[in-house]
């Protein structure tokens, strides 16, 4: 895959609408051409202790962020007509029709491939696993900013880049 978009979402709670940030790696023609990161007020607006012992982010950090809409009316036209990659593409995807649906906009259909399931494929047994971490290493690439959306996303690129 030459032309595609690496998207991670982060969540402030076990809500799938819950997005409070996301990260964008635009690729054409096998290169990165763009990136985006917003922080997003997340719907429902809490934190769970646990999310935020992941990614670092509060209410303190999301209170005056844009709502998704306003941060998808942003997103939209860098992706427009590229398919999608995350790692673990069900969770990210899951996240994104869900609070498309909590907003009432309409779900574009994006088409997603998934760089976990793409690592299983590539790597089988040889890695000890196949998170996001240890595939990005697995294929020349140092994620040292873990569980920020932009880097994130910027790993699965590197990844996609690889073994897609």
């Amino acid at each position: 895959m030459e032309n595609f978009a690496a998207i991670d979402f982060e969540t402030a709670n076990e809500c799938r609408t819950s997005v409070c940030s996301v990260g964008v790696v635009v690729v054409r023609g096998g290169e990165v051409a763009d990136t985006f990161y917003s922080l997003i007020r997340p719907e429902p607006d809490y934190y769970r202790r646990f999310c935020c012992q992941v990614h670092g982010l509060s209410d303190a950090d999301t209170c005056r962020a844009p709502l998704f809409p306003d941060v998808w009316r942003q997103v939209a036209p860098l992706i427009a007509g590229l398919p999608l990659v995350a790692h673990n593409a069900m969770f990210d995807e899951g996240c994104l029709r869900a609070v498309h649906r909590a907003y009432g906009m309409d779900y574009p259909e994006y088409e997603f491939y998934d760089t976990l399931q793409a690592s299983r494929r590539t790597f089988g047994h040889a890695l000890p696993n196949h998170r996001l971490q240890t595939t990005a290493q697995a294929c020349g690439y140092d994620l040292t900013n873990h569980h920020h959306a932009l880097a994130d996303a910027e790993a699965c690129a590197a990844i996609a880049l690889k073994i897609l």
